[in-house]
């Protein structure tokens, strides 16, 4: 996906649905694919992430399958029949799952498609984030740990375990999470 581009899977079986969306969602700024059969979509989801995914109701069908994906980083938005909507919306917002009812109003829809962006954003912000957050608690995780070695095999204070940790990537221009990896192996 480029800043410009968002990938959109709608799944319905309503031709009209899909046309009327279509219609709506063109390139270059979207990248929409149409499928009729939830569990194709599911297998779609598997194989590949969409920024956003558009499930129409059909009878109770698409609101499982919107809950069985919502673990996934795509936006979910699940078109509900009006006297469907409030039940509907208040099974799935725990999930993260966007609702809107169907028939729509274009100027709606189009509304709704910006917040789903604007969503989506924000799950890659967050995404990226919690990805940096894991790598630092991972580095630090090994780093503990060779300094616990040292300290055990050398009889180094811990700060001398630290200190010792940080030269040598200096010293060799090595990464801290290389030397500590070394270390382990050293002395496991």
């Amino acid at each position: 996906m480029t800043a410009d581009s968002h990938t959109v899977l709608v799944v319905t079986k309503d031709s009209k649905i899909s046309s009327q969306i279509s219609a709506m969602l063109i390139a270059p700024m979207f990248e929409t694919q149409v499928v009729d059969d939830f569990n194709e979509a599911r297998r779609l989801c598997g194989e590949r992430n969409f920024n956003i995914v558009i499930a129409d109701f059909a009878d109770g069908e698409g609101t499982d399958f919107a809950v069985d994906i919502s673990s996934s980083l795509s936006t979910i938005l699940l078109l509900t029949p009006p006297q469907f909507f409030e039940q509907i919306s208040y099974k799935v917002e725990g999930y993260g799952i966007l609702t809107i009812t169907s028939p729509f109003d274009s100027f709606y829809f189009y509304n709704m498609i910006k917040i789903a962006i604007a969503v989506q954003f924000k799950i890659q912000v967050l995404s990226s984030q919690t990805v940096k957050l894991k790598e630092k608690m991972e580095e630090i995780r090994l780093v503990n740990r060779a300094k616990m070695l040292l300290m055990q095999n050398l009889n180094m204070t811990e700060q001398e375990a630290h200190r010792y940790i940080e030269k040598e990537a200096m010293d060799r221009c090595m990464k801290r999470t290389a030397i500590a990896d070394s270390i382990i192996k050293t002395y496991n």
